[in-house]
């Protein structure tokens, strides 16, 4: 999966490039692609877990306060209150970006994410 992300990244941004801009060479779009492959997806969401809703989880909600060690646990929590029922997060502060709900759910949708098998 990340893989096809790398080079769909790439793909268009060597279309895009390629039409405004033909001084940058094939290198310089490669090595990009490169540095956005090179985040991990758990770190990623992770940091989304921290930002976005681990503020609300540590006043109201402490059972479910996010972790590097415990978030795999909660994916299926997660997906559901985020994708499916669309209530997280709560309040009209907090919002996920565009980038921030993929970056959620390539990190569920990872093989490693989910070892034990269940299905989303």
């Amino acid at each position: 999966m990340t893989t096809l992300v790398k080079h769909a990244i790439i793909f268009f941004l060597t279309i895009s490039t390629s039409s405004t801009n033909n001084n940058t060479s094939i290198d310089e779009i490669n090595n990009l692609g490169e540095v956005q492959a090179l985040k991990n997806p758990k770190e990623q969401a992770f940091q989304i877990l921290e930002n976005k809703c681990n503020v609300c989880h540590k006043q109201r909600n402490k059972r479910r306060v996010f972790t590097p060690e415990n978030m795999n646990t909660w994916v299926n929590d997660i997906y559901r209150q985020v994708y499916i029922k669309k209530r997280m997060p709560k309040g009209k502060k907090i919002k996920l970006t565009s980038n921030e709900y993929q970056d959620l759910l390539t990190w569920i949708s990872s093989p490693k994410t989910n070892q034990n098998g269940t299905k989303l």
